[in-house]
């Protein structure tokens, strides 16, 4: 038992240097948002819903809206707004067109099949209850990047 363990220890050991000198980080983004993104463009879907988010026009506002152009600052981008159903985002999240979504989402979604979903906030202002962001499938550190400045932006 004592020599499986060290075995299996050592061989845990041989792939962790093995994937750290690969240059691979934990999580990633496959199609690469996070880097895209950062001092250059967050292509952001809204899809009105009360006060959560607001559309005049070409005007996007509300409170899911300023959460979202509160976190391109945080990441030096500027967003572009594309307004639409949920049906349409998630499309345009499928397709590449999006690198989040937000409207009056909660965490029964029915879209979590086809899109990622964030966790769920409830202190967003506006919510009757907590309410997701959808983002691509597999972009797993822009989800994270998301997520831990949602995570001190939203009151618990």
């Amino acid at each position: 038992m004592r020599r499986w363990r060290r075995a299996s220890s050592v061989a845990l050991l041989v792939i962790a240097l093995s994937v750290t000198g690969c240059g691979i980080t934990i999580p990633s983004d496959p199609q690469g948002t996070l880097d895209r993104v950062r001092g250059g463009e967050l292509r952001a879907g809204a899809s009105p819903s009360g006060e959560l988010v607001t559309v005049d026009g070409s005007d996007v506002g509300g409170s899911l809206a300023d959460l979202v152009e509160g976190f391109a600052d945080s990441v030096d981008a500027r967003v572009t707004w594309t307004v639409g159903s949920e049906e349409d985002l998630v499309d345009a999240l499928e397709s590449g067109d999006l690198d989040l979504a937000i409207g009056g989402m909660t965490d029964a979604t029915p879209w979590s099949q086809r899109v990622s979903v964030t966790r769920a906030y409830e202190g967003v202002p506006g919510a009757h209850g907590p309410v997701v962001l959808l983002v691509p499938l597999g972009e797993n550190a822009w989800q994270a990047d998301l997520e831990t400045y949602l995570d001190r932006e939203v009151a618990p």
